[in-house]
């Protein structure tokens, strides 16, 4: 994927891929410590939107945050599930790029009406009915996008928490790595990938993506119904090898981020050879399968996603879909309405 060519060029999903990287470079790590302090003191945050805007921001800085034993309590469930939770002592941040989500502003008028006073609102537009019924409101710099599916200001939305729980546990490296970690987002993003590949992709009904429960492997699952228009679906860990085979078909493909070392010979047995299915891997390392290699990172969750984007760019490429104008998907999947009592 690259702008030189016009069959890229003129979409304006591959513009707002690429502008991601300068979107990392240039990242602010420090926005949002003035709220840190309150984020450790409350020890609980509960990460909440719906679709891309929770996904890979919410569960990226999880997966980080357990990995490093990061002493913050941190959860992530949908703005609707999240109405039935008892936040009381919670500090809680949506993401909506629009501030018009439905089911944000519903949560955040349930808490507003309730006193909550540790309300935050992310969201790549000023003046919101979501910025309004929160108590503190940070808007991205990434700017609007011009495609329906949002791919850049999922990158921001996810640099921006990770900071953020960096600055509350007294580790803030990120503004260290963004530069180095902007290089290898662009390299990802731009490097060439086997047609034959490609065009294994294009052909099979279901493409499932297989890998940890960090919000890549899910992402692009979204992402691929968006930009390929192709059926997909998300598997953590060995859940392809737990029943699921029962119906795949040979025909299907199944896409790994960063396999562990002792999956692959049972995903092999199971899904290659029993079913006769394609396996291919995204990692910084060969595998034993068809790998697309991208650069070793200290941050590679964000390598890996821009590795996807350039694959299923390619593929819906190949496919000859317009990347940018989904048929029946909305930019905004449920825009909060408001609704008059009767006279």
């Amino acid at each position: 994927m690259n702008l030189n060519e016009e069959k890229y060029a003129k979409f304006g999903l591959v513009k707002d891929m690429m502008a991601a990287v300068d979107i990392v470079k240039k990242f602010n790590c420090d926005q949002a410590i003035a709220i840190a302090g309150a984020i450790k003191k409350a020890r609980r945050l509960m990460l909440t939107g719906e679709g891309s805007s929770r996904i890979f921001p919410a569960k990226n800085v999880m997966c980080l945050a357990a990995q490093k034993g990061w002493k913050l309590h941190l959860a992530t469930a949908a703005a609707r599930q999240s109405m039935e939770y008892n936040l009381k002592d919670w500090a809680v941040f949506a993401a909506s790029n629009s501030g018009k989500t439905s089911e944000v502003i519903k949560l955040f008028q349930q808490l507003s009406a309730a006193g909550h006073q540790q309300r935050y609102a992310l969201t790549a537009n000023a003046t919101t009915q979501l910025e309004a019924l929160s108590n503190q409101g940070y808007v991205l710099a990434c700017g609007p996008e011009s495609a329906v599916a949002a791919t850049k200001s999922v990158i921001a939305q996810a640099l921006f928490y990770q900071a953020l729980i960096e600055h509350a546990v007294g580790k803030p490296r990120m503004q260290k790595q963004v530069e180095k970690l902007s290089a290898q987002v662009h390299q990802a993003l731009t490097l060439s990938i086997d047609p034959a590949l490609v065009a294994r992709i294009a052909s099979a009904p279901t493409i499932y993506f297989s890998g940890r429960n960090d919000g890549v492997a899910e992402e692009l699952t979204l992402k691929t119904n968006e930009i390929t228009r192709r059926k997909s679906d998300f598997m953590e860990g060995t859940y392809a090898v737990h029943g699921v085979e029962e119906v795949m078909d040979a025909g299907d493909v199944v896409i790994i981020i960063d396999p562990y070392p002792d999956y692959e010979a049972k995903f092999q047995e199971v899904l290659a050879s029993k079913i006769g299915l394609t396996i291919i891997a995204i990692a910084d390392h060969d595998t034993s399968f068809p790998t697309i290699r991208i650069p070793r990172s200290q941050l590679p969750a964000y390598v890996q996603m821009a590795a996807g984007w350039n694959l299923l760019v390619e593929v819906g490429v190949k496919l000859h879909v317009d990347l940018d104008h989904p048929v029946r998907a909305r930019k905004v999947g449920n825009e909060f309405v408001t609704v008059l009592a009767p006279q």
